[in-house]
């Protein structure tokens, strides 16, 4: 029977603040920094990874919320905020993480890899060698690259770049017998490592950083003048790319002309020396155009991304995790004709802990076939690999009609598909950017072969990019398939990016933006109206983030109805969980942990005859409505119950590396039952993979202590 409706719940106040759940998320990522059982390089690992995202969160978010405010467009939005409320909110608590952060890396981390011998010398602590060593350095790699910046009447604050490290110098200087103060501004150079390495033979290491070492011989740049002091620097820009697809003429032209500009965009943040004296914070904040609540006051390394440099290499393998060495999957193991495997049964693939070499293989096989005839694919985010490129290169080289769909707008990724699209383009592949207005985040690869006289389309479909180098840190989902359906409705949507055509649907797949948005509110009205029948009724997600107001309305009305439902958010969610009369069948967890979690999958109950789809979308209006997605469902049997009984049943079971939502947007650790043993999900696929077991788990292995069964009792 349906639950009473909430009383006295306003509209806003079932809403989390999107950008406040991100930070929320971000601080899970700190969290693990701060965990003393995780191996100490990879606490660094996370510490690295919390700031970067900081960097691309002010970027980006920060950066619009700004723009609407100077716009005058802002609206209040669905957790009841205005945009103004909604930065300052997201100032305070990003300053807060910031600090956070840097007390965790002086009181933790720096002793922590002191006692490994890992260490960072100011220069005047360095003894005599290496001073002799830093000093031949500095005068061969550095000095002749350093440029000082005056700023005086006749030289203007220069143009700092985006996210770049720089020194302000105070300066005294006798001018026409007065003693004047003048500022300046230095830029560490971008070839010049952050971290400077000393030559050592004892297995330790150390490291000078950029900025102590230039501002050691500042004085050397600045020849007759005072140095009064100086302080590391960093600016953060408004780094969204701004182009109208409909009046540009040419959009390869039109992102290449806007990433010049991403350098320059309107400042959103300004990172100093905590020790800056007053004058010189203000100074600085007058001239980028900045207010007190976008200065963040570092106590530590500016830009500690570039601290990522000491776990690069094998050094101290016993301060990292334990190495994994993903096994190829058994449905391809030890066959050498991928076709015929496809033929033979679905093949269904999770990275990181089955190889990528099979997907890869796949496209190499494809490439090398003479019954091949044609290859089609989307390419978001390919790293540069060479496997992935060169397999289409290589096709296109034997005569194979070979087309790729890149997606010039992937953030931050633009620069490198210009160049890996013209590479294409120069060995005979057939290069096109998709529809105009939407981005091209599905992936999937489409082969044409020549089978006997009947031409057969094998398809691979995924929640990932084709990237080896990030599979091996994602967790994602793929599947291998020739079914006819699948491969009518992939050759439909190849043709509608690459032609110029009206959509004509689909028959088994769901692709945004015109019906995945739709059909997933059908299917959560599905299992409203079977709860209300009093059959079985559950829904399972797991996403990235979950943003959209109308999909987050339709699982309340579920929840309201007796539907269970269970969430695997790893990100963003603006829905809150856990309230009486709105949302007390709704659990949310978040999985933080070794790998990231990244694929996206469905579950409905449907009536004991459960559906499950496999998706590139998360549950966002960007995702529904801006962009190329797809979902396809998984139609194979033991696939489907594969991914129900280990990949969901797992991920549910967690209780090591698992938060809970709570109703008011923080999150608290899931603990296991007092004498049960914690349960780590990425352990547990790690294992599966390594016995090359787990097709055949029992339905309730999950643990009743823990979660809900995946089958509601009778």
């Amino acid at each position: 029977m349906p639950k009473n409706k909430a009383v006295g719940l306003k509209k806003p106040s079932k809403f989390l603040n999107r950008e406040l759940s991100w930070l929320e998320f971000n601080q899970r990522v700190l969290d693990e920094a701060q965990n003393p059982s995780v191996p100490l390089l990879e606490r660094l690992k996370f510490f690295c990874i919390s700031h970067s995202n900081l960097d691309e969160f002010f970027e980006v978010r920060v950066a619009g919320l700004k723009q609407e405010l100077e716009a005058g467009t802002g609206e209040r939005g669905p957790d009841g905020l205005t945009t103004s409320q909604t930065l300052r909110a997201v100032q305070t608590r990003a300053r807060a993480m910031v600090d956070s952060a840097y007390r965790l890396w002086r009181g933790q981390l720096v002793p922590a890899l002191a006692k490994q011998g890992i260490r960072f010398f100011e220069v005047n602590e360095l003894p005599e060698e290496d001073r002799q060593w830093l000093d031949s350095y500095y005068r061969s790699q550095v000095h002749p690259v350093l440029t000082p910046l005056g700023i005086d009447p006749a030289h203007p604050f220069p143009q700092l770049a985006n996210k770049t490290l720089y020194l302000v110098v105070h300066l005294v200087i006798e001018e026409e017998g007065e003693t004047k103060r003048r500022f300046a501004v230095v830029q560490a150079p971008r070839g010049i490592p952050r971290l400077i390495p000393l030559p050592r033979d004892d297995g330790s290491r150390a490291y000078v950083l950029v900025g102590k070492m230039i501002g050691h011989y500042l004085s050397e740049l600045f020849p007759g003048t005072q140095i009064e002091g100086w302080w590391s620097l960093r600016v953060t820009r408004n780094s969204e790319l701004y182009i109208d697809e409909e009046e540009v003429q040419n959009l390869l032209k039109a992102v290449e002309n806007e990433l010049h500009n991403r350098r320059k965009g309107d400042a959103v943040r300004l990172e100093l020396d905590a020790n800056c004296p007053m004058d010189v914070q203000k100074f600085l904040q007058e001239q980028l155009g900045l207010g007190q609540a976008d200065l963040f006051l570092v106590d530590g390394p500016i830009n500690a991304t570039r601290l990522m440099a000491i776990c690069e290499g094998e050094h101290a393998p016993e301060l990292r995790d334990p190495p994994f060495f993903a096994p190829i999957s058994r449905a391809v193991r030890g066959r050498i004709d991928m076709f015929q495997a496809i033929r033979e049964n679905d093949i269904l693939l999770h990275h990181p802990y089955e190889s990528y070499d099979t997907v890869v293989d796949f496209l190499e096989q494809a490439a090398a076939d003479p019954k091949v005839l044609a290859i089609k694919q989307t390419l978001y985010r390919t790293g540069g690999d060479q496997r992935i490129v060169g397999a289409l290169m290589n096709a296109a080289r034997n005569g194979k009609q070979v087309t790729a769909v890149v997606e010039l707008k992937a953030r931050f990724d633009e620069a490198n598909n210009i160049l890996w699209a013209r590479r294409l383009e120069e060995n005979g592949v057939h290069v096109t950017w998709g529809l105009v207005g939407y981005k091209i985040h599905c992936k999937m690869a489409l082969v044409v072969r020549n089978d006997e006289g009947t031409l057969r389309r094998y398809v691979h479909l995924a929640t990932g990019n084709y990237n080896p180098s990030t599979a091996k840190l994602y967790t994602d989902i793929g599947l291998l398939t020739c079914r006819p359906e699948f491969g009518e409705d992939t050759t439909n949507l190849f043709n509608l990016l690459t032609g110029i055509s009206r959509f004509q649907g689909a028959r088994r797949l769901l692709v945004a933006p015109f019906a995945l948005h739709n059909r997933l509110l059908e299917f959560i009205d599905r299992e409203i109206a079977n709860a209300r029948r009093g059959l079985p009724a559950r829904i399972i997600l797991k996403l990235n983030a979950l943003v959209d107001e109308k999909s987050i309305e339709a699982l309340y009305r579920a929840s309201n109805a007796g539907v269970q439902i269970e969430l695997i958010i790893r990100g963003t969610c603006c829905l809150r969980p856990g309230v009486a009369g709105l949302s007390d069948n709704i659990r949310v967890v978040s999985i933080v942990d070794r790998f990231l979690e990244h694929s996206r999958l469905y579950y409905f109950e449907n009536a004991c005859q459960p559906e499950v789809w496999v998706a590139s979308a998360d549950w966002m209006p960007r995702n529904f409505f801006r962009r190329i997605e797809i979902s396809f469902p998984i139609e194979d049997g033991r696939a489907r119950e594969r991914l129900i009984e280990e990949v969901l049943a797992i991920s549910l079971a967690d209780t090591a590396k698992a938060r809970l939502l709570r109703p008011d947007g923080t999150y608290d650790w899931v603990r296991p039952k007092r004498g049960s043993a914690p349960r780590r999900s990425q352990n547990e696929f790690m294992d599966l993979a390594r016995k090359d077991k787990g097709r055949g788990l029992r339905r309730n292995a999950i643990g009743a202590d823990t979660v809900m069964q995946l089958r509601p009792g009778p």
